[in-house]
Parts: C-alpha cells; sequence; structure tokens
C-alpha cells in the first residue's frame, strides 16, 4: 500500500510511519510541525519508501499518484498544547479532517480517523464503552479538543454514508513512549523529567483520580490490526488496568530510583477534566483479537531510558 499520515512527524504518527514502512508499504508522512518534530523521522530520510510534507492540513491537499489508506493523526494531543493553540486544535479537527477525508475520497483509500478517549469528556459511566455518548462541556477550556475530535467523528462517518468511504475511528486512551515530548505538560513525561533530575513528583490533590496507560507498540498494533479490518465504527483502543496517579508516580520513582519522593499540591479542578478513565476493550478485542501485550513497568523502563537519552 501507498499510505498518507497526517501528524507523521509526531509521536504516534511517527511510529506509525516505522510500523507500515515495516510491513513493506509506501509512507507519506504529512505534518505542520506545531507540535510534530522532524527529529521524529529523521532516521527514515534515507528510506526511498519514504516521503515527508511540510503542509498545513486544514489547507487543501494535494496528493500526486495512487493513494491507498489515510490515517489522520493529525492535532495538538496535550492539553498544554490544545490550549496553547485552541484556533488550531478546532481547525485541525474541522478543516484538517475534511480534507484528509477529501483525499480518501478522491483516491478510493480506506480512512483511519486518530480520535480520542476525551470524546467521553468527564465520564458518567466506567469503564467507557463505544456506545456511551459522554458528558462534555463544549465551552469549557478542554472544549477545543474534545469538540473537534467529536465533530471529526461526526464527519467521518458522514463520508462513510453520503460518499460510501471505507472508514474507521479509533478511540486512543492514554498512550506513552519514546518520543513524546518532556514539556508536552502530560503526566508520564512530567514525572519521568522531574524523578530524572531527582526532584519530587508533583501530585495534584491528593493522587486519587485514575487514568490508564498503555505502551506505544499497543497502539500502533491496534490502529494496523484497525485499518485492515472491516468494522466502521468507533473503537476503543486503550490498556484498561486503571491506577491512580499516586499509584503511577510511585512506580516511576521506583523504577528511577528516584529518592526526592513525592509532593503534594493543591489545585483548583479544571473543567471538565476527567476524574476516572478506563476503556472497555471488548469491540477491539472481539473484532480485532486485540489487547495490549506490554507491561507497564517494561513500557516505562523504555520510555525512562529515552527519556535519559535527551535530557
Amino acid at each position: 500500500m501507498r499510505v498518507l499520515i497526517t501528524g507523521g512527524a509526531g509521536f504516534l504518527g511517527s511510529h506509525l510511519c516505522d510500523r507500515f514502512l515495516a510491513e513493506g508499504h509506501q509512507v507519506v508522512a504529512m505534518d505542520n510541525l506545531i507540535t510534530g518534530n522532524v527529529a521524529n523521522i529523521a532516521h527514515l530520510s534515507g528510506n526511498r519508501n519514504f516521503h515527508f510534507v511540510h503542509h498545513d492540513v486544514t489547507n487543501y491537499i494535494y496528493l500526486a499518484g495512487p493513494v491507498d489508506a489515510v490515517l489522520h493523526f493529525a492535532s495538538p494531543a496535550s492539553p498544554i498544547d490544545y490550549l496553547k493553540f485552541p484556533i488550531q486544535t478546532l481547525k485541525v479537527g474541522a478543516l484538517g479532517t475534511h480534507n484528509a477525508l477529501g483525499v480518501a475520497l478522491a483516491k478510493g483509500a480506506k480512512f483511519l480517523l486518530a480520535s480520542t478517549s476525551e470524546i467521553y469528556g468527564d465520564p458518567l459511566e466506567h469503564p467507557q464503552r463505544e456506545e456511551y455518548v459522554g458528558n462534555v462541556d463544549t465551552i469549557g477550556p478542554r472544549g477545543v479538543y474534545d469538540e473537534a475530535k467529536r465533530y471529526a467523528e461526526a464527519l467521518v462517518m458522514a463520508y462513510h454514508r453520503a460518499h460510501g468511504v471505507d472508514t474507521r475511528i479509533m478511540r486512543i486512551f492514554n498512550t506513552y513512549g519514546p518520543r513524546m515530548r518532556l514539556a508536552d505538560g502530560r503526566v508520564v513525561p512530567n514525572f519521568i523529567a522531574q524523578s530524572l533530575r531527582q526532584e519530587p513528583l508533583t501530585v495534584y490533590g491528593d493522587g486519587a483520580q485514575t487514568r490508564s496507560f498503555q505502551y506505544v507498540s499497543d497502539l500502533v498494533e491496534g490502529a494496523y490490526r484497525l485499518l485492515m479490518s472491516d468494522f466502521n465504527e468507533p473503537v476503543n483502543i486503550g490498556n484498561p488496568h486503571e491506577m491512580t496517579i499516586l499509584q503511577f508516580a510511585q512506580v516511576v520513582n521506583e523504577l528511577t530510583q528516584n529518592p526526592a519522593g513525592i509532593i503534594y499540591k493543591a489545585q483548583e479542578r479544571i473543567k471538565g477534566d476527567p476524574q476516572t478513565r478506563q476503556p472497555d476493550i471488548t469491540r477491539a478485542h472481539t473484532l480485532l483479537n486485540w489487547e495490549p501485550k506490554v507491561d507497564l513497568r517494561e513500557g516505562l523502563q523504555r520510555t525512562i531510558d529515552h527519556f535519559r537519552s535527551v535530557l
């Protein structure tokens, strides 16, 4: 296949480039680099099956030649990023998705949308099934990301129903691994950076809020299997093992042998910030025979080793 990966220089996009190239496919990575980094794909520069295009997908996308699949991963994804770039986040969810779908329609290509667990908002259902419609604050600060992805999902299904585009929707839960940005504001790089500097890890409140973490290779496997499937409705891709932020901090300190411990800080909760997050992956397991394989400690150790090399 020849595949287009938008956001291809980002954390997830670059790992997808690696996987599709390893499978023998041709890859075109497209990115405007507001949160992506060419360093993530520098190792691919000599690969004749790889091509990078510096382009903002909120503008019309022209790509010569055949395209067999479009994977739309372009978007700021961390709270720091989408609060810094709120308009860009909304535009890439709306205009970017529209333009990427246009490529799929014109080329007769499969289309996979990187959606997010954030479409569930601060969930009133736990764990979250794909049938759950969410509890989202449309005008809160997080709404720019949540609603961009919710609109993107609606647009994908409209193209599927109205134009017959062969679409996929992947709802991604917290994912970590090498090539995350140290300063992207999410808990994994925050804790690892603090621990490698032998600083106390900052836990807000009592640390009882929960998250579930999947390693990037599990995410990539899920994306690949979903693309190759024939299922058009949303599929959760995440690790159902739930833990508190406090427990997670303790594991990071243990793996890095950080003697500084943990400090607790009071923080007013950001409106709409979810207190629980856990995927129901029954659909992924049943349809794709997929489940996460990488143990948290194993994945964290790989990530810590990467961050240690770049600090």
